[in-house]
């Protein structure tokens, strides 16, 4: 009887603890969303160590530039970051293709994906986003950079990029918020 009891107020001791120190819990982690879209956690950044990319798992590690994800198959996936205050600047890499119907020396060109999304750069330093957004547009060759300075009321842009033939991986920065209360 005496055994039974000892068993019973082990097991409670252990329910209270699992309870009060959160046995089974992730660890603190960072929330982040897109400011655009401050509801839709796209990040998550745990201390064990553990990811989630727009709802994928991930392991990770972070420096003061990159924040390395790493899958399943092993290859690492880094990601550039810049905190700015509260707010987070962080770069997601995509793929474009030259159209060849419009040509172009280097970045000049018409660039789209798959989905539809594209960049025109021209010669004159003028460039089109999505065909939505207009502006003027430097480079950088040797920082690997593209500034981009919209015609609207938009904060300018740097964009990371790389090109290889009718290639161009552009590294784009997404403004993201933390969110708070998770």
């Amino acid at each position: 009887m005496a055994n039974l009891q000892h068993i019973k107020l082990t097991a409670a001791l252990l329910l209270v603890c699992a309870v009060l120190t959160g046995c089974g819990d992730q660890g603190q982690a960072e929330h982040w969303a897109y400011i655009h879209e401050p509801e839709e956690e796209v990040l998550t950044l745990r201390d064990n160590g553990k990811a989630e990319y727009k709802g994928e798992k991930f392991s990770y590690t972070k420096d003061d530039s990159y924040i390395t994800l790493k899958g399943d198959s092993g290859t690492d996936d880094p990601h550039r970051y810049v905190m700015d205050g509260d707010q987070m600047i962080f770069y997601e890499r995509s793929t474009y293709t030259r159209d060849s119907q419009y040509g172009g020396e280097g970045i000049v060109g018409v660039w789209t994906q798959g989905n539809g999304w594209s960049f025109q750069f021209t010669e004159t330093g003028e460039f089109s986003e999505e065909t939505l957004f207009f502006g003027h547009y430097s480079v950088d060759e040797a920082a690997g950079t593209i500034k981009l300075m919209y015609d609207d009321p938009i904060q300018d842009s740097l964009l990371y990029y790389e090109l290889d033939g009718d290639q161009l991986t552009i590294e784009y920065p997404w403004p993201m918020q933390q969110i708070t209360g998770k």
